[in-house]
């Protein structure tokens, strides 16, 4: 063999460089878009259905266009103070609020009001909102701006501190809350007189005229021969149950000859009543 055949040099490993190194690969290419797309929706699922707000047996709430929308809303109400363990709450007393077809932009003057009318902090706004999710679907000019002017002429204050009764109150249409007070002014109360109920009782709020009011107020006076005197010394007569409590405890004492004031007959327990009064 000639001897120029053998002067060809042998590659060895040194030789290589380092682009040709046998573990260099070029980076994977990226996913497809579809399947980024897949897995968010999948997480986004997961999440909604973490918060329960996503009905397990619905296939209408899992297209990709509602899960944006009901993640707008829950973001948008995060942005106002309410956290994870909140929304199951909400999800129950007030479904709609997770509708695909719910706008939250809607509801933002209720917000709006809450802070500059109420003066609520946004932990006191998140407090009555979970207690009356249905605040959120009132109109502020024509239910909550005018129920709370009443509220505050006739004395009612605090009405930011998050409670059921000061939450139901605010949504209550200012046409039934007078229409309570004029009954209380029918009876024979001054305006003044019935705002000091008002002030003291505010649950008679709660109460129907018809169904609740009246009754009790013409057992007191045809029944037990009582006046409304006696009511605006005691007016939480007007909170306990008319079967359970007033006319039982008016009856026994009847068959003994006695009259006791309204307060000593309806606020003592059962026991201490009917021990003192055998």
């Amino acid at each position: 063999m000639a001897v120029g055949a053998l002067s060809r040099p042998f590659t060895t490993i040194s030789s290589l460089s380092h682009s040709d190194t046998p573990t260099s690969r070029p980076p994977p290419p990226p996913p497809p878009p579809f399947l980024n797309f897949r897995t968010a929706h999948y997480h986004n699922l997961r999440y909604l259905k973490s918060l329960r707000l996503l009905d397990s047996h619905s296939t209408k709430l899992r297209s990709p266009d509602a899960v944006h929308s009901i993640l707008a809303t829950v973001h948008f109400l995060k942005s106002k103070g309410f956290s994870d363990s909140d929304f199951p709450t909400l999800a129950f007393l007030c479904p709609q609020l997770f509708s695909p077809d719910f706008e939250p932009t809607d509801i933002a003057p209720v917000f709006d009001f809450l802070a500059a009318d109420l003066s609520a902090s946004i932990q006191e706004s998140r407090g009555m909102i979970l207690r009356c999710p249905k605040l959120l679907f009132s109109d502020v000019e024509l239910c909550l701006r005018p129920t709370l002017r009443f509220l505050k002429q006739i004395g009612i204050e605090n009405l930011n501190t998050p409670s059921n009764l000061k939450s139901h109150l605010l949504n209550t249409r200012v046409e039934k809350l007078r229409g309570k007070f004029r009954f209380l002014q029918e009876l024979g109360f001054s305006h003044e007189e019935a705002a000091k109920v008002c002030r003291r009782m505010p649950a008679l709020f709660g109460y129907s005229v018809e169904e609740n009011l009246r009754p009790k107020y013409e057992y007191l006076v045809n029944e037990m021969e009582r006046d409304v005197e006696e009511l605006k010394e005691f007016p939480q007569y007007f909170a306990f149950s008319l079967e359970r409590r007033i006319a039982p405890r008016h009856l026994h004492l009847k068959q003994r000859n006695l009259r006791i004031p309204l307060h000593r007959m309806l606020l003592w327990s059962d026991q201490k009543f009917y021990t003192k009064w055998k």
